[in-house]
């Protein structure tokens, strides 16, 4: 139940009042002067101030600053009389929600602190959700206690703070939007929006207007006036995600945008000044895109401000037990027959630390939320994972010896490399994937190559050449 504090010298009104609120299934309280309103505020959780303005001592006008001094959402709607317009008029710019002349119709009373509530009611569900938001992307939000994310951590708070470009690097489903949103929801601009924008998710043309917006009539279908995401990201971040999907000619219009800070509608011919911080992200390296010239070499040193790598989940192994009980508990809730989940068998543990991960921890995630689920009992087993996770080490077809007559030394030494060789062509060539295959380190893997003369190289490196 909502409460309302009604603060007025005199003694019958607040009890009028209170009658008339108490039927509309309000709580309320009632003193007779602003210092007492004051301690009440501090003891008990109002949702509306009700105040009288002429008062002895604290007139409601000094009630008014001092309510807002420290609880500047709370409404507080005045009461005056006809001959204090002037001073209600004044309470309204310092704050108050509303004034209602004396004498009034209940109601009116009713209905303007029925208004007041309902805006009350927005104010702490938007401050409620950006609570959520901001503990959902707080420092602890991203999981890991690997040596790579922990230098990931200390860069996000010794940057967070500034108005650094950020670029980040990483495969997709390491996370790196949720870095983004980390060093957003920890810096001077966590009040203001965070923008983001997917520069592969529209055709090139409606990423223009997504980005600049546009005039009314700029083309076809542009009935009115819109503002880009450049705009509404004004005082806060902007995201653009995949950013070196971008065209040459939209790469050259976002470096003018970083270079001027201004903008121009589709359309429109008025410059539009922009405050943002941009950061940018891309499963690309960007600087093989630039020395292949597909990407501008001038945009990328404005972008490679602070960079960020975020490493692929299977050269994290110490986090990726960790990462898996922290999805467990979050969908854990969500299963239907509301029996607990105990944890992760051993078995299930070793698949899932013996697996490559390549959608890493997106796909770890996804793997996660299906063996909740579809778990018959309280643990989690090997059973409750995808077959592709079960099966990973399964080699076939089989490895014939080098000769009859060979040594058992040149036997083990021949099913080693050929066992290495079919990692390899298995992970594209990717020395980290194929080592986790296998089971050993890639420093490890790296010198068997080495002692064995196996040419590595994948086949989009073979199309490259």
């Amino acid at each position: 139940m909502e409460t309302i504090l009604i603060v007025d010298d005199e003694k019958n009104y607040p009890r009028i009042l209170s009658a008339i609120l108490e039927e509309e299934n309000y709580e309320t309280l009632s003193c007779h002067s602003g210092e007492e309103a004051l301690t009440l505020l501090t003891e008990s959780e109002i949702d509306l101030v009700l105040t009288d303005m002429r008062m002895p001592g604290m007139d409601g006008i000094s009630l008014l600053r001092a309510i807002k001094n420290k609880q500047p959402d709370l409404p507080v709607i005045m009461m005056t009389a006809h001959g204090t317009v002037e001073k209600a008029v004044e309470a309204m710019q310092q704050g108050a929600y509303t004034y209602i002349l004396k004498p009034f119709e209940n109601e009116t009373l009713i209905q303007h602190v029925g208004k007041a509530m309902d805006l009350y009611r927005v104010v702490r569900e938007n401050r409620q959700l950006r609570a959520m938001i901001a503990d959902r992307f707080s420092f602890s939000s991203i999981i890991g206690k690997s040596e790579a994310m922990q230098q990931i951590y200390a860069t996000i708070r010794k940057v967070a703070p500034s108005t650094a470009t950020i670029l980040i690097e990483g495969e997709s489903g390491t996370g790196k939007e949720l870095v983004a949103r980390a060093l957003h929801f920890n810096s001077p601009r966590k009040e203001k929006p965070f923008i983001a924008v997917n520069c592969t998710a529209l055709a090139e043309s409606l990423l223009e207007s997504e980005l600049f917006g546009h005039e009314k009539g700029a083309f076809t279908g542009a009935i009115s006036m819109r503002k880009g995401r450049f705009e509404l990201a004004d005082g806060g971040t902007l995201f653009l995600d995949e950013i070196g999907e971008l065209s040459p000619q939209m790469q050259v219009k976002l470096l003018r945008v970083l270079q001027e800070k201004t903008i121009e509608r589709v359309g429109g011919g008025k410059t539009i000044s922009v405050d943002f911080r941009l950061m940018a992200a891309t499963n690309k390296k960007l600087h093989e895109e630039v020395r292949k010239e597909r990407f501008r070499e001038d945009l990328y040193y404005r972008l490679h401000v602070v960079h960020f790598k975020i490493p692929p989940l299977r050269e994290r192994d110490n986090d990726i037990l960790l990462l898996a009980e922290a999805f467990l508990q979050k969908f854990s809730p969500q299963r239907t027959d509301g029996q607990p989940l105990s944890g992760l068998s051993s078995p299930c543990r070793k698949h899932l630390l013996d697996y490559a991960w390549p959608g890493n921890v997106r796909q770890l995630e996804n793997v996660m939320e299906r063996a909740v689920l579809l778990a018959p009992g309280p643990m989690i087993t090997p059973e409750d994972l995808p077959k592709e996770i079960r099966e990973q080490n399964t080699l076939s077809p089989a490895i014939p010896l080098a000769l009859p007559e060979a040594s058992l030394s040149d036997s083990l030494a021949h099913v080693e490399k050929e066992l290495i060789e079919r990692a390899l062509k298995a992970s594209d060539h990717i020395q980290a994937h194929a080592a986790a295959r296998l089971g050993i380190t890639k420093s490890g893997l790296h010198q068997k190559i080495k002692k064995y003369n196996i040419r590595v190289g994948s086949s989009r490196d073979k199309a490259d050449s």
